[in-house]
């Protein structure tokens, strides 16, 4: 049974930083894609970032290129997502899950295109 699960969020200022970690198991998703969203209240689910299964490719959306890195750990079937000058309209929670299937396109940003949903970790900026 594949599992996803997001951990490393939390309640932090303005300018602060978070890094969010995204274990798998049930299955290697070393050929996938994989992805980052998030939810803030009220909101539909939005794209973050994605990186290619070799890491290789990185996508972002404007809104947190040059503040945000996602990073990949094959060995440990674990992506990160190193968050960096936190705003408040960072707030939400915070998803990772992988494309699928697999060797698919870091452009991909549409949520319908992934599958295998954690429950996702909270992120609170306050201001």
């Amino acid at each position: 049974q594949v599992q996803v699960v997001e951990s490393g969020g939390g309640l932090v200022q303005a300018g602060d930083s978070l890094r969010l970690s995204c274990a798998a198991s049930g299955r290697t998703f070393i050929n996938y894609v994989m992805g980052w969203f998030r939810q803030a209240p009220g909101k539909e689910r939005e794209f973050v970032a994605t990186i290619a299964w070799s890491g290789a490719s990185t996508y972002y959306a404007d809104s947190v290129k040059g503040r945000f890195t996602i990073s990949r750990d094959n060995a440990k079937n674990t992506i990160y997502l190193q968050m960096n000058s936190l705003k408040p309209e960072d707030t939400a929670v915070y998803y990772c899950a992988p494309q699928r299937g697999p060797y698919g396109s870091t452009r991909k940003a549409d949520q319908r295109e992934y599958a295998f949903w954690g429950q996702g970790t909270q992120v609170t900026v306050s201001s």
